[in-house]
């Protein structure tokens, strides 16, 4: 690798010598690059490979709203138009509309147009840029109307990942680049709440990258986010964690500038603190806001339990407080590289519910991108098993070890995946009961609804358990009966699984004591 300081004050010179801003405040001033900006299209163009050319292919930037990305893309595909000396480059403003594909053509068109310097060299069309030197051109292109086949792309500006569905309209773009001697694809987005997304996982190469544990020299990342403290990181948190008074919080003026590095002159104070008013004003709000000017990738949508409330439930009971005291327990037997999760719940006398918790997950899971399974294996809360597949036998000694510990009365199990494992733990002198998923938990579910809203269920803060509650979401049926929609989910939902159907037996066990036998009926 080598860095050439001349070829990178060469890309930041030009957006002031020959570019206009040409909306807002700064309308017809200099286009001055910010610090942050400066290292990025500098980086971009001053670093060279082996071979002489261009080191970086890919390009990552993820910046809060409003943060200066599209116009920088913008310049950035204009320098590359004139100043690259491709011959017949193939420049394009991809996204997954045309309209918003028009957004970063746009900008660099008004752009050109405002400056004398390139509107005498450069024909400017509706949706052509053409700089007829060296036979080449800036285009809009879309997902729509198969716009993307047949490209030779030098440089790609793709807008606003977070909103794609699909990785078709990068990996198009990546594809097209084939032939050409230093290509580059340039990622621009907020962050997003879909992990399963071609975003995301952008956005967790792009950490991996950055922290050292992946090796990619042509892969330039830039994250802009609000940092969770050592103690969480330390557990696995890969962002602030809302109930932690020690990571950065998103109301703390003092730490937006991480995630707005145009601070001030791009992103007014004024402007966020309105944001952050509303937010706080108005629930309903806060994750859009979060996501958009924080730079924090939230739960999904439709998000199911109220991670707040359950972030509230973290007490902890000792073991001799679990003696004596009704136990119940769900399996939920993964397939293959899937995790397998045990629940084991405890009814308390006071209306409270512990639950503990077990993990089991194949290795080859751990290079699953974006997610801390190594961190929770260290802590001791995930046991990975040799292999592709998880080893069903270590499980199933697992599981009768915990349950003749623990007092379980009863292990639900759902038959479609654990009736030979079933047969085994019944041999062991374990109670065995079918509990088919679905809406036959709608019961149990609501329940847990209820105890996480009223601060009854004691998780003890299991990080694996907070996880799976945040991803999970519900299908409603015709009757207003709920279920977990898997296919929904952004993520694993096993624990939440298990924990159900460790609660519906509990429910309806004829042996349980209710609240009200213990301390009778108020009437106020």
């Amino acid at each position: 690798m080598r860095w050439a300081p001349t070829l990178a004050r060469r890309v930041i010179a030009f957006f002031p010598a020959l570019l206009r801003l040409v909306e807002g405040v700064h309308a017809d001033q200099p286009f001055v690059l910010l610090p942050f900006q400066q290292f990025i299209v500098g980086s971009l163009f001053g670093w060279r490979g082996r071979d002489g050319f261009r080191r970086f292919r890919h390009a990552y930037v993820e910046i809060a709203k409003g943060g200066g990305k599209s116009p920088m893309l913008a310049g950035l595909l204009l320098y590359a138009l004139v100043e690259d000396g491709e011959a017949g480059a193939e420049i394009y403003a991809a996204a997954v509309t045309r309209e918003q594909a028009k957004i970063v053509f746009a900008d660099a068109a008004k752009m050109a147009l405002a400056s004398p310097g390139l509107a005498k060299r450069l024909v400017i069309g509706e949706n052509n840029i053409a700089y007829e030197t060296t036979r080449s051109f800036i285009r809009p292109v879309s997902s729509e109307a198969r716009s993307l086949d047949g490209r030779r792309v030098h440089i790609a500006g793709v807008d606003e990942l977070h909103e794609h569905p699909t990785a078709l309209v990068t990996d198009k773009m990546r594809a097209g680049t084939k032939g050409r001697r230093q290509p580059l694809v340039v990622e621009i987005t907020n962050a997003g709440y879909d992990r399963r997304s071609v975003c995301w996982q952008h956005h967790e190469y792009s950490r991996r990258v950055l922290e050292g544990l992946t090796e990619d020299e042509a892969w330039f990342a830039y994250v802009c986010q609000l940092d969770a403290c050592a103690a969480c990181r330390a557990d696995g948190a890969l962002q602030p964690r809302e109930e932690c008074a020690t990571c950065d919080s998103w109301r703390d003026e003092h730490v937006w500038l991480k995630a707005n590095p145009g601070l001030g002159p791009i992103v007014t104070l004024r402007y966020l603190r309105e944001q952050v008013r509303e937010a706080v004003g108005m629930p309903a709000k806060e994750s859009l806001i979060r996501r958009l000017n924080f730079c924090h990738w939230t739960d999904a949508i439709n998000r199911w339990l109220d991670m707040e409330a359950w972030h509230a439930c973290t007490d902890a009971v000792t073991d001799a407080e679990l003696l004596g005291q009704v136990c119940f327990a769900g399996l939920d037997l993964g397939q293959s590289d899937d995790f397998s999760a045990l629940a084991l719940l405890w009814l308390l006398e006071d209306g409270r519910a512990a639950v503990r918790m077990r993990y089991w997950l194949p290795e080859v899971a751990l290079a699953t991108p974006g997610r801390p399974y190594d961190a929770w294996r260290a802590a001791g809360r995930l046991t990975v098993t040799d292999g592709t597949i998880t080893d069903y036998d270590l499980v199933e000694r697992d599981v009768i070890e915990a349950c003749r510990t623990g007092g379980v009365r009863e292990l639900a199990y759902d038959k479609r995946f654990a009736a030979q494992m079933a047969l085994h733990l019944e041999g062991a002198g374990l109670t065995v009961v079918d509990m088919p998923q679905g809406y036959a938990l709608n019961e149990a579910l609501r329940k847990i609804n209820d105890l996480v809203k009223t601060r009854r269920l004691v998780h003890g803060g299991d990080p694996i358990l907070a996880w799976m509650a945040a991803n999970a979401v519900v299908r409603q049926g015709a009757r207003g009966e709920v279920r977990l929609d898997k296919d929904k989910a952004q993520d694993k939902i096993d624990g939440v699984a298990a924990l159900a159907m460790a609660l519906a037996r509990a429910m309806v066990h004829p042996h349980t004591r209710s609240i009200y036998e213990t301390r009778g009926i108020r009437t106020a």
